[in-house]
């Protein structure tokens, strides 16, 4: 069995499209993904789970339904399951999530920008 590193902005690099997350890789359960955002996402929640958002490149916006906070590079925030979110980012910003694989982007509803949840780069 081989190890490696993992380098995120190597995987970056390999695709353009925004709200697709890719899957980098698997600890357990949860998967790590990847995404590269930009403008609004949808209203959704995960009601079975939580959510890890860690901002590796730029500002990363999370609209509630009380508030908005704001992630800043470097920085990481825990949506707890069942909270009705929107992503949104005015300039591209990259996000590693960690989530339990099978786990879809958009929730329970499906849309436009609802990705494959078993994307791998």
């Amino acid at each position: 069995m081989s190890i490696n590193a993992i380098n995120f902005n190597q995987k970056l690099e390999l695709f353009n499209e925004h709200w697709t997350p890719k899957i980098i890789a698997q600890l357990n359960d949860y998967h790590f993904k990847l995404v590269k955002v930009q403008g609004e996402f949808v209203w959704h929640d995960h009601p079975e789970t939580d959510e890890v958002f860690i901002v590796l490149k730029g500002n990363l916006h999370i609209a509630m339904d009380n508030e908005t906070i704001l992630i800043k590079e470097g920085e990481m925030v825990v949506i707890p399951k069942g909270v009705r979110h929107k992503p949104f980012a005015e300039k591209e910003c990259h996000v590693l999530l960690v989530e339990p694989a099978g786990t879809i982007n958009t929730g329970e509803l499906k849309e436009d920008l609802t990705a494959p949840n078993d994307a791998w780069i």
